[in-house]
């Protein structure tokens, strides 16, 4: 929340303020007698902060009152401006690694303020908060905040525009967010991307899956290069294939083939073409570098010798195996490191002799501080942030005698969340700002947009967030016409008071907060509310404004304990058991609320919580890291060799830290090694500080033992028969220098004063609360809730059953007692109906942690191909996690077919088991587990739990059970109706076996070609179900089965009100524009069956028929369509029309009526095959109802399924192409839509596991439809064998192109050829499976997009709206998220 704009403001006001101020005179008199309080008030240039009560203190004292700041005028809030000055008892023990008697300065550089933490000589703490941009008073926040400590502290005058004297500067340690800011706002260094030829649209393209799974605009980050060079060079992994040469050997140890030299004078023109058009900035991405790097290094060379300012080499940069993350990476590290370097230089002017016997160090993402000259982009996303998380762990987590300790910390833009238990949590892949980088960053958690959320009231249900006022206009109550935000709420519910805040709100930044901004703002808000409330469906008593507040404040809390639990259970620890630490400026407001909601006891809130990121970076040590990528499986024959490049390493980190002056004595080295099992792609980064080496590991540590001991807790299981594989040896060095605080006890002086008696809102009503300043608590006192605790950058609210202390360290610990209880009734709350909806979510997601810890197939654990779901006693859909748009609907139609067939034959202690298109499947490899759940009292199940997984292998004609040419279910794998898996409790093992090895009666089919993962998984599901059972328990138990049941049934309708209006919507601009209320739409597969849709829209009533009684009959082939599948597709479609996020439930088919004819491709009889069903017609199901609606032109309208095989491997794609265009935006190139979203392997990795070479993966230009918006391209790659395998593909759209919309031209049609050694080019057509040797070249061209709009339309038609803006995402949840949505 933004304090202070314009000191020179405050400056002119406190003259001002001055001449009506009768105390100045005797203020004057003072300054006299004070010299150090003249120069502290004469730096700020303002006198008019200082009231009365300031006064009277520095009356009765010998020198400037030693307390953390002074107050406003007339104000109850205490200012950051003067510095607080705290003693440390023994101020030798804590030098932050520099000589004695000189200041430290640690220094967080943030996007709105900057803190400054300092150590004076003589062992005192002064802090500082200042505005990180003040152009009218100060050109650098970081050089300011230093001169004005050394002025104060000196007595002598520093001028602004003079270079600071370092000569009493020990050391500076800073963490900046200069990095993400450029890359939030895209404002770094013009960029070449210089890539293997072939490749050149590979970052476009990355992962080819989208981010938003439900905006049909497809919104992407745009890359960071701004042109692209191909050099003219080739290395693959070497097979000892004939002809080939002598193979070189790579750092991993594997042998490499360079297939083509680097053409370095081809290469010498094009650099040159890019320094004459003015860039200056190189990012080298070459296949295989990470290995051999030679090739870089020899563009690299060429690049600075022709003058490039800045190269940076994907190799060095981060030396992984992977080349779309490293790609990416080492774009972001060309892309900020010159814009870094630019702030550091001018920066060092700033001082005399530009820092040069100063040791300047800056936090890197890893919590770790480095030099100047090692502070790159890459590693710096997260420096700001990183201090907040060093700083929690230096004190909570020791403080609180070494209980884990999540990080809660919340501002005015975001909410982040950490967890620390005795180790730094690293990610070594991470998106930021839509950029994907491969290096070492603490699991900071970007959840939420903090105060500055945004409060909705939508179809029934209160919304706070994603989208943020940000810092400008702001909230409702900056006086900027801004919107309704979380901040409002606390401020009219009594939790902020505007007295505490200055005058720096309204147009001229001359005004206090504004309550009544925020009540007229709510206030609009609250009318929606009780509108629905007296006129919706089940009309209700209206809300005040204060219980409307209430309800988005407790809305806001449930969804930020969401991300908490993920954070947690993802790793297999109980949230509970955690200590809460809170700081930033608007967490002590929801502090107790969340740790209640999770079960934690203990809040604690550091006496620096404001400016903890920057006692942090003083607490931090300085770290250098060395790491090389490694291919050696972990066995006993590898030790020897691991344990050599282990001491390499730390040699490599030891020196670095010596050349920075460290004795060998402060240097604490710690040996990693990222470890997998064979087969999959889960790897681990573990220590062996735990574990010491035995006779039977390396002599680092016993790393397997770590490893095994991880892989447990994480995933429930461990595979000992399986190798284990080491990807990258790293060593993290650590130069031991931070700042040691001490306790600073502090004499308790008498009872604590109140400050003021105020009004907060609680549930129940206001209750008089009294105000406390934390300035004047002393050790020992203690305070009980509710009240107010308020210091210079936050309130702090103890909620009433909470009770807060004072720590002899003057920290505030929260004791947080039990909610008062509160009775829920049955009828519907719209803010209960908020809360169940987070907290039905967080049952399916939690159960969708359990199976991906506790399965062991690479579709359950790695791909995440499962979704977990929750129904009522109907069967009908609650809430589903993740949202795979194939899954959407179909689980429903499963649950519902299982009550209907057994009936009463249901029984405590019985699990189904199914998976046939006629029972609600999507297809085969689809198994869904199901448990109906039974209540005392209660005969038939109160609820049922279901999780549905996609399993590798189930039999069939072919490995995969997804054979292209199957023409019957048979041929497709295993087939359950309706099969007890467990029966009284106990698993049939036996039974699910055989039904498991059936298809292997059925001549040309096989039975299960893994029973081992088949078993296994299915065990995963039903442990998954029964997390489910236990968590809807805790919900009944704490609110009733009516109540719960209840809100299972208003959820649901809430999902139906929000379809009804999207349709009365639809209806009613088709009426104003003098249309019909019935649209249609057809389209065609390519062996020409038609899929028609006839849509008609009754207006009043908000509902619509969606009548495919025209679609052509059930196909001979496999393209059949289990009904499940269309009205997943309609969900889908449904949930892209209303343009929000709702409930996706089965409220959402509540107003539509679907006419499916039986017997056509749509509803097939139960002996059709299916497959391609499910992965291509599911796709033109959603083509023609996108159509229907003319919301966008087509997408490629195909998955593009790859198969390869033969008998000693198996692989399998999907391949994106183009999105439509539509009322607005340009179709997205070369990635995935609607019923897919999956995530393509990566080029490096596909060609060490598998034998092929992947010789082109690039756009296919032109493939989009023309129109006044272009439809998106396709994609063109080419893979040459070097085995003899069979090569399957089933695809669509090779007939019928994607078709345009509103005079847009239809994308083009996808292709698929065979070239044979020979150089004999076949067409494939669209389905075949053909046997292909060593030579032979497989080319790819899939569909465009279709356009939108005439070509030759100069005007644009009617546009969607401009994004809002939202706080980005981050951190290990997200990214779990996005994989398990990326299916």
């Amino acid at each position: 929340m933004s304090l202070l704009n314009s000191y020179e403001g405050l400056r002119q006001e406190s003259q001002r303020l001055a001449q009506e101020n009768a105390e100045l005179r005797r203020l004057v008199q003072l300054l006299q007698e004070n010299h150090e309080l003249k120069l502290a008030l004469h730096s700020r240039g303002s006198l008019g902060f200082c009231g009365p009560d300031f006064l009277a203190e520095v009356a009765v004292s010998p020198r400037a009152p030693r307390r953390r700041t002074i107050k406003f005028k007339d104000a109850d809030r205490v200012h950051p401006g003067l510095p607080a000055e705290e003693p440390l008892p023994d101020s030798s023990a804590s030098t932050m690694g520099a000589p004695e008697g000189r200041f430290h300065f640690a220094i967080d550089r943030g996007g709105t303020f900057t803190d400054v933490f300092a150590q004076c000589p003589g062992g005192h703490v002064r802090v500082l908060k200042l505005l990180s941009e003040d152009p009218a008073n100060y050109a650098d926040a970081p050089t300011e905040g230093i001169r004005r400590i050394l002025e104060q502290e000196s007595g002598t005058l520093l001028p602004r525009d003079r270079p600071l004297d370092t000569s009493h500067i020990a050391s500076i340690r800073m963490g900046t967010t200069v990095a993400t800011n450029a890359l939030l706002e895209r404002r770094g260094e013009r960029v070449a991307l210089l890539v293997t030829r072939g490749f050149k649209d590979l970052l476009h393209i990355g992962t080819q899956a989208r981010v938003k799974l439900f905006d049909l605009a497809v919104p992407m980050p745009e890359v960071l290069y701004e042109e692209v060079v191909e050099v003219d060079e080739r290395l693959v992994l070497y097979r000892g294939e004939p002809g080939t040469g002598t193979p070189v050997k790579g750092r991993t140890g594997d042998l490499l083939e360079v297939q083509q030299p680097v053409d370095v004078g081809a290469l010498r023109g094009k650099l040159e073409g890019l320094l004459s058009r003015g860039i200056r900035s190189l990012a080298v991405v070459l296949m295989h570098s990470y290995t051999w790097a030679q090739h870089e290094q020899q563009v690299g060379m060429l690049a600075r010798e022709l003058g490039f300012l800045h190269v940076s080499l994907s190799s060095e940069t981060m030396p992984m195996v992977r080349i779309v993350p490293r790609g990416h990476t080492a774009c972001a590290d060309a892309y900020l490191t010159p814009a870094i370097q630019r702030y550091v230089q001018g920066f060092r002017r700033g001082f005399q002799g530009q820092l040069k016997d100063v040791q300047v160090l800056f936090m890197r993402s890893d919590g770790g501080l480095a030099t100047m000259d090692a502070f790159s982009g890459s590693r710096a996303v997260l420096s700001g942030p990183a201090g907040g998380v060093v700083g929690y762990a230096a004190t909570t987590y020791q403080l609180e005698g070494g209980q884990p300790v999540i990080g809660f910390d919340m501002g005015g833009t975001s909410t982040d969340v950490s967890r620390y238990a005795g180790e730094f949590e690293h990610v070594f892949e991470a998106s930021v700002a839509g950029v994907t980088l491969q290096a070492p960053q603490l699991d900071i958690n970007t959840v939420a947009a903090g105060g500055g959320s945004r409060l909705f009231f939508r179809s029934g249900l209160f919304v706070v967030g994603p989208e943020s006022a940000g810092a400008h206009p702001g909230p409702a109550c900056y006086r900027k016409g801004g919107p309704v935000t979380l901040t409002d709420a606390n401020l009219v519910l009594g939790r902020l008071l505007p007295a505490s805040f200055p005058c720096i709100f309204g147009p001229g930044e001359d005004q206090p907060l504004s309550p009544e901004a925020s009540r007229k703002a709510l206030a609009a808000v609250a009318a929606e509310v009780n509108s629905f409330l007296t006129q919706g469906p089940c009309p209700a008593t209206p809300l005040s404004l204060e219980e409307v507040a209430m309800g988005f404040v407790r809305v806001a809390n449930e969804a930020m304990c969401r991300p908490i639990r993920a954070l947690t259970q993802a790793r297999g620890h109980d949230p509970s058991a955690h200590v809460l630490a809170c700081f930033g400026g608007a967490g002590g407001q929801h502090a107790c609320a969340i740790a209640r909601a999770l079960g934690m006891d203990t809040v604690h809130i550091h006496r620096h919580s404001g400016l903890l990121s920057a006692m942090g970076l003083a607490l931090a040590d300085v770290v250098h890291e060395a790491q090389e990528p490694c291919s050696l499986p972990y066995t006993p024959d590898s030790f020897a060799q691991l344990d050599q490049r282990l001491s390499q390493l730390e040699g490599q980190c030891v020196d670095a830290l010596q050349a920075q002056g460290f004795p060998r004595s402060q240097i604490r080295t710690e040996g990693f090694l990222h470890l997998r099992y064979h087969g999959t792609d889960c790897a681990l980064m573990v220590t062996a500080h735990q574990h010491p080496a035995t006779a039977h590991s390396p002599r680092a540590g016993d790393f397997g033992a770590a490893f095994v001991e991880r892989y447990m807790r994480e995933f429930g299981f461990i595979i000992p028969e399986r190798l284990v594989l080491v990807d990258d040896v790293r060593v993290r060095g650590t130069g031991c220098s931070g700042l040691r605080l001490e306790d600073v006890p502090k004499a308790q002086t008498g009872p604590p004063r109140v400050d003021k008696m105020t009004q907060c809102y609680f549930e129940g009503g206001y209750q008089e609360t009294p105000v406390y300043l934390l300035g004047e608590l002393g050790y020992g006192h203690k305070l009980q809730g509710p009240c107010l605790i308020i210091d210079s950058n936050s309130t702090i609210l103890v909620e009433p059953g909470c009770q807060a202390e004072v720590t002899e360290q003057g920290d505030i610990r929260i004791s947080v007692g039990a909610e008062a209880p509160s009775t829920v009734g049955t009828q519907l709350d719209p803010i209960q109906l908020s809360i169940f909806s987070h907290r039905f979510m967080s049952i399916a997601e939690q159960m969708g942690r359990i199976l991906q810890r506790t399965a062991i197939s690479t579709n359950i654990k790695e791909r995440l191909d499962f979704s977990c779901a929750l129904f009522g006693p109907d069967g009908g859909l609650v809430s589903n996690a993740p949202h795979i748009p194939v899954h959407l609907g179909a689980m429903q139609e499963t649950v519902q077919f299982q009550i209907q067939h057994l009936g009463a034959d249901l029984h405590p202690g019985d699990v189904l088991l199914s998976n046939h298109p006629s029972a609600g499947g999507s297809h085969l490899p689809d198994l869904t587990v199901i448990t109906p759940v039974f209540w005392p009292g209660q005969t038939r199940p109160v609820f049922y739990v279901a999780s549905r997984g996609h399993h590798a292998d189930i039999g069939g004609i072919t490995p995969g059970s997804m054979p292209p040419h199957s023409t019957s279910l048979q041929q497709e794998g295993a087939v359950f109706l309706s099969f007890k898996l467990v029966q009284g409790g106990v698993f049939q093992e036996e039974a699910v076996t055989e039904a498991l090895r059936a298809p292997g009666k059925i001549s040309g089919c096989s039975g299960t070609r893994n029973l081992h993962d088949n078993l296994s998984d299915l065990r995963a599901q039903v442990a998954a179900n029964q997390k489910g059972i236990q968590l809807v328990g805790e919900l009944i138990g704490q609110y009733g089965l009516d109540v719960v049941q209840a809100y299972m049934g208003h959820i649901q309708a809430n999902a139906e009100l929000a379809v009804r209006d999207m349709l009365r919507a639809f209806g009613s601009a088709r009426q104003a524009q003098g249309l019909p209320l019935e649209v249609s739409a057809e389209d065609h597969m390519d062996d020409g069956s038609p899929i028609r849709l006839r849509v008609q829209v009754n207006l009043s009533q908000g509902s619509a028929v969606f009548d495919f009684s025209s679609t052509g009959p059930e196909v001979f082939g496999n393209l059949n369509a289990p009904r499940a599948i269309t009205l997943s597709a309609l969900i889908y479609c449904l949930r892209c029309l209303v343009g929000s996020d709702i409930p996706l439930n089965q409220g959402c088919l509540a107003p539509v009526r679907v006419v499916i004819p039986a017997g056509s491709i749509l509803d097939p009889s139960p002996e059709a095959a299916v497959v391609g069903g499910n992965v291509l017609t599911s796709q033109r199901v959603v083509d023609v109802i996108l159509g229907a609606f003319g919301a966008c032109a087509a997408s490629q309208g195909c998955m593009n399924n790859v198969t390869l095989g033969n008998a000693r491997m198996g692989y399998y794609e999907t391949v994106a192409g183009g999105a439509g265009a539509g009322p607005g935006w340009h179709g997205r190139s070369g990635v995935h839509s609607h019923m897919t979203n999956t995530r393509i392997t990566d080029p490096e990795i596909l060609e060490r596991r598998y034998p092929v070479i992947l010789r082109r993966f690039e756009l296919r230009p032109g493939s989009g439809g023309r129109g006044r918006f272009r439809g998106g391209d396709g994609v063109v790659r080419e893979l040459l064998f070097r085995e003899e395998a069979l090569l399957s593909v089933l695809s669509e759209r090779r007939a019928f192109q994607p078709y345009g919309l509103h005079g847009g031209k239809p994308g083009a049609r996808g292709l698929n050829l065979l070239i044979r050694k020979d150089g004999r080019t076949v067409n494939l057509g669209g389905k075949t499976s053909v046997a292909v040797y060593p030579g032979d070249v497989f080319c790819l061209h899939t569909p465009g997009g279709g356009g939108y709009g005439d070509p030759e339309d100069p005007a644009a038609p009617p546009g969607s709206p401009p994004q809002p803006t939202t706080f980005h995402e981050r951190g290990s949840v997200y990214e779990y998220r996005r994989a398990q949505e990326a299916v």
